[in-house]
Protein backbone atom coordinates (compact mmCIF):
# COMPACT_ATOMS: atom_id res chain seq x y z
CA UNK A 1 0.00 0.00 0.00
CA UNK A 2 2.61 2.13 0.99
CA UNK A 3 4.66 4.36 -1.40
CA UNK A 4 8.46 4.67 -0.02
CA UNK A 5 9.69 6.89 -2.58
CA UNK A 6 9.06 10.67 -1.68
CA UNK A 7 6.96 11.99 -4.55
CA UNK A 8 6.57 16.47 -5.65
CA UNK A 9 3.44 17.60 -4.06
CA UNK A 10 1.72 20.96 -4.23
CA UNK A 11 -1.63 22.25 -4.38
CA UNK A 12 -3.72 24.26 -7.57
CA UNK A 13 -1.54 27.36 -6.98
CA UNK A 14 1.86 25.15 -7.64
CA UNK A 15 3.46 27.37 -4.66
CA UNK A 16 4.94 25.96 -2.18
CA UNK A 17 5.52 22.85 -3.84
CA UNK A 18 7.08 20.01 -0.94
CA UNK A 19 8.42 16.11 -1.26
CA UNK A 20 6.49 13.97 0.87
CA UNK A 21 5.47 10.34 1.05
CA UNK A 22 2.03 10.21 -0.65
CA UNK A 23 -0.02 6.93 0.34
CA UNK A 24 -3.39 5.88 -1.72
CA UNK A 25 -5.37 3.62 0.91
CA UNK A 26 -8.09 1.26 -0.71
CA UNK A 27 -9.69 -0.37 2.52
CA UNK A 28 -10.40 0.73 6.12
CA UNK A 29 -7.42 -1.36 7.04
CA UNK A 30 -4.91 0.36 5.14
CA UNK A 31 -6.24 3.63 6.44
CA UNK A 32 -5.81 2.07 10.29
CA UNK A 33 -2.39 0.95 9.87
CA UNK A 34 -1.80 4.48 7.70
CA UNK A 35 -2.79 6.50 10.92
CA UNK A 36 -1.02 3.52 13.16
CA UNK A 37 1.81 4.11 11.48
CA UNK A 38 3.10 7.40 11.32
CA UNK A 39 3.05 10.11 14.18
CA UNK A 40 2.15 12.90 11.75
CA UNK A 41 -0.41 12.45 8.45
CA UNK A 42 -2.83 14.45 6.51
CA UNK A 43 -5.63 13.46 4.62
CA UNK A 44 -5.55 15.43 0.55
CA UNK A 45 -8.26 15.41 -1.96
CA UNK A 46 -7.84 16.57 -5.62
CA UNK A 47 -5.04 19.26 -4.03
CA UNK A 48 -7.67 22.30 -5.84
CA UNK A 49 -7.32 24.48 -2.88
CA UNK A 50 -4.73 27.23 -3.34
CA UNK A 51 -2.23 27.54 -0.45
CA UNK A 52 -0.18 25.31 1.65
CA UNK A 53 -3.09 23.40 3.54
CA UNK A 54 -2.59 19.58 2.98
CA UNK A 55 1.35 19.37 2.40
CA UNK A 56 3.03 17.49 4.75
CA UNK A 57 5.72 15.01 5.22
CA UNK A 58 3.21 11.91 4.71
CA UNK A 59 0.42 12.25 2.91
CA UNK A 60 -3.22 10.21 2.63
CA UNK A 61 -4.61 10.81 -0.57
CA UNK A 62 -8.21 9.89 -0.81
CA UNK A 63 -8.67 10.04 -4.94
CA UNK A 64 -8.81 5.89 -4.71
CA UNK A 65 -11.89 6.11 -1.81
CA UNK A 66 -14.32 7.64 -4.11
CA UNK A 67 -17.77 5.79 -4.21
CA UNK A 68 -21.33 6.46 -4.37
CA UNK A 69 -23.44 4.68 -1.20
CA UNK A 70 -26.66 5.92 -1.26
CA UNK A 71 -28.70 8.58 -3.10
CA UNK A 72 -32.15 9.07 -2.24
CA UNK A 73 -33.77 10.59 -5.43
CA UNK A 74 -37.11 11.77 -3.62
CA UNK A 75 -35.90 13.78 -1.16
CA UNK A 76 -32.36 14.78 -2.62
CA UNK A 77 -29.75 13.24 0.17
CA UNK A 78 -26.86 11.90 -1.11
CA UNK A 79 -24.05 9.68 0.45
CA UNK A 80 -20.49 9.72 -0.93
CA UNK A 81 -17.40 8.17 0.17
CA UNK A 82 -14.91 11.27 1.01
CA UNK A 83 -12.38 11.52 -2.57
CA UNK A 84 -15.78 11.82 -4.59
CA UNK A 85 -15.45 15.10 -6.67
CA UNK A 86 -18.50 17.65 -6.79
CA UNK A 87 -18.55 17.41 -10.28
CA UNK A 88 -19.35 13.60 -9.85
CA UNK A 89 -21.76 14.52 -7.60
CA UNK A 90 -23.06 16.51 -10.44
CA UNK A 91 -23.43 14.04 -12.99
CA UNK A 92 -26.01 12.00 -10.58
CA UNK A 93 -27.74 15.02 -9.32
CA UNK A 94 -29.02 16.90 -11.85
CA UNK A 95 -30.54 14.41 -14.02
CA UNK A 96 -32.49 13.99 -10.72
CA UNK A 97 -33.18 17.29 -10.61
CA UNK A 98 -30.86 18.64 -7.78
CA UNK A 99 -27.90 20.88 -7.35
CA UNK A 100 -25.28 20.73 -4.57
CA UNK A 101 -26.65 23.56 -2.02
CA UNK A 102 -23.82 25.05 -1.61
CA UNK A 103 -20.60 25.35 -3.96
CA UNK A 104 -17.51 27.34 -4.82
CA UNK A 105 -15.74 27.89 -8.19
CA UNK A 106 -14.78 25.16 -8.76
CA UNK A 107 -16.64 21.55 -9.56
CA UNK A 108 -13.12 19.63 -8.72
CA UNK A 109 -13.01 19.46 -5.45
CA UNK A 110 -13.80 16.39 -3.48
CA UNK A 111 -16.44 16.12 -0.49
CA UNK A 112 -13.88 15.25 2.02
CA UNK A 113 -11.93 19.12 1.27
CA UNK A 114 -15.37 21.15 1.39
CA UNK A 115 -16.13 19.35 4.69
CA UNK A 116 -12.49 20.61 5.66
CA UNK A 117 -12.63 23.99 4.87
CA UNK A 118 -16.56 24.24 5.48
CA UNK A 119 -16.63 26.15 1.56
CA UNK A 120 -19.07 28.49 1.16
CA UNK A 121 -20.15 30.16 -2.31
CA UNK A 122 -21.90 32.88 -4.01
CA UNK A 123 -25.20 32.16 -1.78
CA UNK A 124 -24.02 32.39 1.96
CA UNK A 125 -26.28 34.96 2.44
CA UNK A 126 -28.78 32.99 1.94
CA UNK A 127 -27.85 29.51 1.85
CA UNK A 128 -24.68 29.86 4.75
CA UNK A 129 -21.63 27.00 4.07
CA UNK A 130 -21.48 23.74 3.45
CA UNK A 131 -21.61 22.29 7.02
CA UNK A 132 -25.53 24.02 7.06
CA UNK A 133 -26.11 20.98 4.88
CA UNK A 134 -24.25 18.21 6.02
CA UNK A 135 -26.51 15.46 7.54
CA UNK A 136 -23.57 13.25 9.17
CA UNK A 137 -19.66 12.20 8.19
CA UNK A 138 -17.20 8.78 9.29
CA UNK A 139 -14.12 10.11 10.74
CA UNK A 140 -11.32 8.18 11.47
CA UNK A 141 -9.45 9.72 14.36
CA UNK A 142 -6.03 9.45 15.94
CA UNK A 143 -7.05 5.63 17.46
CA UNK A 144 -7.51 4.01 13.78
CA UNK A 145 -11.53 3.90 15.45
CA UNK A 146 -14.37 5.31 12.96
CA UNK A 147 -16.90 7.45 14.42
CA UNK A 148 -20.01 8.97 13.11
CA UNK A 149 -20.27 12.93 13.65
CA UNK A 150 -23.52 14.97 13.32
CA UNK A 151 -25.04 17.31 15.40
CA UNK A 152 -26.64 14.55 17.71
CA UNK A 153 -23.44 12.16 18.09
CA UNK A 154 -20.11 13.30 18.78
CA UNK A 155 -21.61 17.18 18.61
CA UNK A 156 -18.11 18.51 19.25
CA UNK A 157 -15.59 16.96 16.85
CA UNK A 158 -18.62 17.07 14.03
CA UNK A 159 -18.14 21.02 14.82
CA UNK A 160 -14.22 20.81 15.08
CA UNK A 161 -14.11 18.97 11.92
CA UNK A 162 -16.56 21.09 9.85
CA UNK A 163 -13.47 23.80 8.51
CA UNK A 164 -10.84 22.42 10.56
CA UNK A 165 -8.56 21.48 8.24
CA UNK A 166 -8.24 17.79 8.19
CA UNK A 167 -6.68 18.02 11.33
CA UNK A 168 -9.29 16.22 13.62
CA UNK A 169 -8.78 13.17 11.40
CA UNK A 170 -9.80 11.60 8.22
CA UNK A 171 -13.06 12.08 6.43
CA UNK A 172 -14.03 8.83 4.93
CA UNK A 173 -18.02 10.01 3.91
CA UNK A 174 -20.65 11.85 4.14
CA UNK A 175 -24.03 12.42 4.04
CA UNK A 176 -25.68 15.85 2.95
CA UNK A 177 -28.99 17.33 1.90
CA UNK A 178 -29.11 19.24 -2.47
CA UNK A 179 -31.37 21.60 -3.56
CA UNK A 180 -34.41 20.92 -5.61
CA UNK A 181 -33.74 22.01 -9.21
CA UNK A 182 -36.33 22.23 -12.21
CA UNK A 183 -33.97 22.87 -14.85
CA UNK A 184 -29.48 23.02 -15.20
CA UNK A 185 -29.66 27.08 -15.98
CA UNK A 186 -29.64 30.02 -14.33
CA UNK A 187 -31.77 33.50 -14.86
CA UNK A 188 -28.56 35.48 -14.73
CA UNK A 189 -28.16 39.30 -14.99
CA UNK A 190 -24.91 41.26 -15.39
CA UNK A 191 -24.87 44.65 -14.00
CA UNK A 192 -21.86 46.79 -14.81
CA UNK A 193 -20.83 49.41 -11.73
CA UNK A 194 -17.91 52.01 -12.33
CA UNK A 195 -17.07 52.23 -8.53
CA UNK A 196 -17.08 50.78 -5.40
CA UNK A 197 -19.84 53.08 -4.42
CA UNK A 198 -21.90 51.83 -7.24
CA UNK A 199 -20.69 47.61 -6.82
CA UNK A 200 -21.69 48.30 -3.00
CA UNK A 201 -25.07 49.57 -4.03
CA UNK A 202 -25.38 46.90 -5.80
CA UNK A 203 -24.78 44.42 -3.47
CA UNK A 204 -27.22 45.70 -0.92
CA UNK A 205 -30.41 46.21 -3.54
CA UNK A 206 -29.44 42.55 -4.62
CA UNK A 207 -29.33 40.33 -1.39
CA UNK A 208 -33.05 38.87 -2.05
CA UNK A 209 -31.00 36.86 -5.30
CA UNK A 210 -29.78 34.07 -4.36
CA UNK A 211 -26.61 33.60 -6.39
CA UNK A 212 -24.46 37.15 -6.00
CA UNK A 213 -21.03 37.72 -6.80
CA UNK A 214 -19.14 40.34 -8.67
CA UNK A 215 -15.54 40.59 -10.53
CA UNK A 216 -13.98 43.55 -10.03
CA UNK A 217 -10.89 45.57 -11.90
CA UNK A 218 -7.81 45.87 -9.12
CA UNK A 219 -6.57 48.70 -11.38
CA UNK A 220 -8.71 51.02 -11.65
CA UNK A 221 -7.61 54.32 -9.04
CA UNK A 222 -9.33 57.65 -8.49
CA UNK A 223 -13.18 57.53 -9.53
CA UNK A 224 -13.02 54.21 -11.40
CA UNK A 225 -11.53 52.22 -8.07
CA UNK A 226 -13.58 49.24 -7.66
CA UNK A 227 -14.95 49.11 -11.83
CA UNK A 228 -16.82 45.60 -11.62
CA UNK A 229 -19.76 43.43 -12.77
CA UNK A 230 -22.16 42.24 -10.62
CA UNK A 231 -23.04 39.04 -11.78
CA UNK A 232 -26.59 37.60 -9.76
CA UNK A 233 -28.48 34.67 -10.46
CA UNK A 234 -31.32 32.14 -9.73
CA UNK A 235 -32.11 28.73 -10.63
CA UNK A 236 -34.60 28.94 -13.57
CA UNK A 237 -37.71 27.20 -13.11
CA UNK A 238 -39.14 25.34 -16.37
CA UNK A 239 -41.57 27.89 -17.45
CA UNK A 240 -38.97 30.60 -17.25
CA UNK A 241 -36.82 29.12 -19.72
CA UNK A 242 -36.93 29.93 -23.56
CA UNK A 243 -38.19 27.13 -25.78
CA UNK A 244 -35.10 26.40 -27.22
CA UNK A 245 -34.24 25.33 -24.01
CA UNK A 246 -37.03 23.28 -22.94
CA UNK A 247 -36.28 20.31 -24.66
CA UNK A 248 -33.63 18.94 -22.13
CA UNK A 249 -34.05 21.36 -19.41
CA UNK A 250 -31.62 19.44 -16.93
CA UNK A 251 -29.13 18.45 -19.74
CA UNK A 252 -26.20 21.06 -20.70
CA UNK A 253 -24.82 20.74 -23.97
CA UNK A 254 -21.34 19.59 -23.79
CA UNK A 255 -18.41 22.26 -24.43
CA UNK A 256 -14.97 22.13 -25.56
CA UNK A 257 -12.99 22.48 -23.54
CA UNK A 258 -9.97 24.52 -23.54
CA UNK A 259 -6.10 23.51 -22.28
CA UNK A 260 -3.31 25.27 -21.17
CA UNK A 261 -0.14 23.05 -22.75
CA UNK A 262 2.71 24.55 -21.06
CA UNK A 263 3.54 27.10 -18.56
CA UNK A 264 3.76 30.53 -19.48
CA UNK A 265 7.12 32.79 -19.33
CA UNK A 266 6.93 34.89 -16.29
CA UNK A 267 6.98 38.14 -18.62
CA UNK A 268 3.39 37.21 -19.90
CA UNK A 269 1.57 38.11 -16.99
CA UNK A 270 2.00 41.74 -16.30
CA UNK A 271 0.37 45.17 -15.46
CA UNK A 272 -0.37 45.84 -19.41
CA UNK A 273 -1.58 42.31 -19.90
CA UNK A 274 -3.63 42.48 -17.01
CA UNK A 275 -5.30 45.64 -17.79
CA UNK A 276 -5.97 44.65 -21.48
CA UNK A 277 -8.03 42.04 -19.89
CA UNK A 278 -9.61 43.96 -17.80
CA UNK A 279 -11.02 46.11 -20.47
CA UNK A 280 -12.16 43.25 -22.23
CA UNK A 281 -13.84 41.53 -19.89
CA UNK A 282 -15.68 44.30 -18.53
CA UNK A 283 -16.88 45.38 -21.88
CA UNK A 284 -17.54 42.32 -23.52
CA UNK A 285 -21.20 42.51 -22.67
CA UNK A 286 -22.09 45.22 -24.63
CA UNK A 287 -24.20 47.13 -22.42
CA UNK A 288 -24.54 48.04 -18.55
CA UNK A 289 -27.21 45.77 -17.74
CA UNK A 290 -27.53 42.16 -19.77
CA UNK A 291 -30.06 39.68 -18.82
CA UNK A 292 -29.91 36.18 -20.27
CA UNK A 293 -30.15 32.33 -19.72
CA UNK A 294 -26.70 30.50 -18.93
CA UNK A 295 -26.01 26.78 -17.89
CA UNK A 296 -24.98 26.21 -14.44
CA UNK A 297 -21.55 25.29 -15.54
CA UNK A 298 -20.86 28.53 -17.27
CA UNK A 299 -22.52 30.67 -13.81
CA UNK A 300 -21.01 28.93 -11.32
CA UNK A 301 -17.73 27.32 -12.94
CA UNK A 302 -16.60 29.71 -15.76
CA UNK A 303 -12.40 28.45 -14.87
CA UNK A 304 -13.00 25.03 -15.09
CA UNK A 305 -13.77 24.76 -18.68
CA UNK A 306 -9.79 25.88 -19.08
CA UNK A 307 -8.05 22.75 -18.06
CA UNK A 308 -4.80 23.82 -16.04
CA UNK A 309 -5.51 27.33 -16.20
CA UNK A 310 -2.90 27.70 -13.64
CA UNK A 311 0.11 27.67 -15.75
CA UNK A 312 -0.80 31.26 -16.85
CA UNK A 313 0.98 32.31 -13.68
CA UNK A 314 4.03 30.55 -14.78
CA UNK A 315 6.19 28.00 -13.27
CA UNK A 316 6.93 30.33 -9.71
CA UNK A 317 2.64 29.64 -9.07
CA UNK A 318 0.73 32.05 -7.82
CA UNK A 319 -1.17 32.35 -4.30
CA UNK A 320 -5.34 33.53 -4.02
CA UNK A 321 -5.52 35.90 -1.19
CA UNK A 322 -9.21 35.94 0.05
CA UNK A 323 -10.21 38.16 3.24
CA UNK A 324 -13.46 39.08 4.53
CA UNK A 325 -14.00 42.35 6.68
CA UNK A 326 -17.24 42.89 8.77
CA UNK A 327 -20.18 44.82 6.50
CA UNK A 328 -19.79 47.88 8.65
CA UNK A 329 -16.43 48.74 7.23
CA UNK A 330 -16.55 46.47 4.02
CA UNK A 331 -16.21 49.69 1.52
CA UNK A 332 -13.66 51.39 3.69
CA UNK A 333 -11.61 48.17 4.33
CA UNK A 334 -12.09 47.20 0.27
CA UNK A 335 -11.09 50.76 -0.48
CA UNK A 336 -7.68 50.58 1.60
CA UNK A 337 -7.27 46.98 0.10
CA UNK A 338 -7.62 48.08 -3.66
CA UNK A 339 -5.60 51.47 -3.52
CA UNK A 340 -2.59 49.74 -1.98
CA UNK A 341 -2.97 46.91 -4.62
CA UNK A 342 -3.36 49.44 -7.90
CA UNK A 343 0.08 51.24 -5.99
CA UNK A 344 2.13 47.91 -6.15
CA UNK A 345 1.47 47.45 -9.92
CA UNK A 346 1.11 43.46 -8.45
CA UNK A 347 -2.67 42.73 -10.32
CA UNK A 348 -4.75 39.90 -10.57
CA UNK A 349 -7.12 38.66 -13.81
CA UNK A 350 -9.41 36.98 -11.02
CA UNK A 351 -10.87 39.28 -8.35
CA UNK A 352 -13.78 38.36 -6.93
CA UNK A 353 -16.28 40.43 -4.38
CA UNK A 354 -19.05 38.47 -2.62
CA UNK A 355 -21.61 39.60 0.45
CA UNK A 356 -21.48 37.26 3.53
CA UNK A 357 -24.72 37.00 6.02
CA UNK A 358 -24.61 36.12 9.42
CA UNK A 359 -22.00 33.18 10.64
CA UNK A 360 -22.95 29.97 12.41
CA UNK A 361 -21.19 30.48 16.06
CA UNK A 362 -21.49 26.47 16.09
CA UNK A 363 -19.26 25.87 13.17
CA UNK A 364 -16.71 28.26 14.95
CA UNK A 365 -13.79 27.07 12.19
CA UNK A 366 -15.51 28.44 9.28
CA UNK A 367 -14.42 31.28 7.77
CA UNK A 368 -17.05 33.21 6.83
CA UNK A 369 -18.47 36.29 9.22
CA UNK A 370 -21.23 38.94 8.14
CA UNK A 371 -19.24 41.27 5.88
CA UNK A 372 -17.23 41.82 2.39
CA UNK A 373 -14.86 39.21 1.15
CA UNK A 374 -12.43 39.38 -1.87
CA UNK A 375 -10.58 37.23 -3.21
CA UNK A 376 -7.30 37.56 -5.74
CA UNK A 377 -4.96 35.96 -7.47
CA UNK A 378 -1.13 37.18 -7.23
CA UNK A 379 1.51 35.99 -9.18
CA UNK A 380 4.36 35.09 -7.06
CA UNK A 381 7.21 37.09 -7.09
CA UNK A 382 9.99 39.24 -5.07
CA UNK A 383 7.59 41.64 -4.13
CA UNK A 384 4.49 39.60 -3.30
CA UNK A 385 5.54 39.47 0.24
CA UNK A 386 5.60 42.89 1.13
CA UNK A 387 2.07 43.30 -0.36
CA UNK A 388 0.53 40.46 1.65
CA UNK A 389 1.93 41.99 4.62
CA UNK A 390 0.42 45.49 3.42
CA UNK A 391 -2.86 43.88 3.32
CA UNK A 392 -3.09 42.06 6.25
CA UNK A 393 -2.35 44.94 7.77
CA UNK A 394 -5.23 46.49 6.59
CA UNK A 395 -7.30 43.56 7.21
CA UNK A 396 -6.47 43.25 10.62
CA UNK A 397 -7.43 46.82 11.45
CA UNK A 398 -10.62 46.49 10.60
CA UNK A 399 -11.21 42.43 12.15
CA UNK A 400 -11.38 40.42 9.23
CA UNK A 401 -9.55 37.34 8.47
CA UNK A 402 -8.07 35.20 6.19
CA UNK A 403 -9.06 31.55 4.10
CA UNK A 404 -7.26 29.19 5.59
CA UNK A 405 -7.77 26.99 2.62
CA UNK A 406 -6.07 30.07 0.45
CA UNK A 407 -3.22 31.15 2.55
CA UNK A 408 0.35 30.28 2.25
CA UNK A 409 1.93 33.86 3.30
CA UNK A 410 -0.21 35.50 5.72
CA UNK A 411 -0.23 36.72 9.59
CA UNK A 412 -1.33 33.56 11.70
CA UNK A 413 -3.43 35.45 14.09
CA UNK A 414 -5.62 36.12 10.60
CA UNK A 415 -6.40 32.53 10.25
CA UNK A 416 -7.32 32.17 14.29
CA UNK A 417 -11.37 32.73 13.97
CA UNK A 418 -11.53 31.69 17.65
CA UNK A 419 -10.75 35.81 18.26
CA UNK A 420 -14.32 36.30 16.67
CA UNK A 421 -16.72 34.34 19.14
CA UNK A 422 -17.75 34.21 22.56
CA UNK A 423 -14.84 33.33 24.76
CA UNK A 424 -17.15 31.88 27.16
CA UNK A 425 -18.94 29.76 24.00
CA UNK A 426 -15.93 28.71 23.16
CA UNK A 427 -14.42 27.62 26.52
CA UNK A 428 -17.87 25.76 27.15
CA UNK A 429 -16.95 23.97 23.55
CA UNK A 430 -13.20 23.02 24.58
CA UNK A 431 -14.02 21.58 27.36
CA UNK A 432 -16.61 19.54 26.14
CA UNK A 433 -13.92 18.18 23.85
CA UNK A 434 -11.21 17.32 26.36
CA UNK A 435 -14.07 15.36 28.45
CA UNK A 436 -14.84 13.46 25.15
CA UNK A 437 -11.08 12.34 25.04
CA UNK A 438 -10.71 11.59 28.52
CA UNK A 439 -13.78 8.79 27.98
Amino acid sequence: MENKKLTSVTNWGLYPTIKANVISPTTILEFQEAVLSHSEIIARGNGRCYGDACLQNTIISTSKWNKFLDFDRENGIIEVESGVRLDEVLETSIPAGFFIAVTPGTKFITVGGAISSDIHGKNHHIDGCFSDHLIHFDLMIETGDVIRCSRNENVNLFWSTVGGMGLTGIILSARFMLKKIETAYIRNEAIQAKNLDEIFDLFESSESWTYNVAWLDCLQKGDNLGKSIMLRGEHATFNELPEKLKKNPLQVKKKLNLNIPFFFPNFALNTLSIKIFNWLYFNKQGKKHLKNYVDYETFFYPLDAVHNWNRIYGKNGFIQYQFVIPKEHGKEGMRKILEKIASSGNGSFLVVLKLFGDNNLQAYNSFPMKGYTLALDFKVNDKLEKLIKQLDEVVMQYGGRIYRTKDSMSNPALTNYLQNIDSTKFESIQNERINRFKK
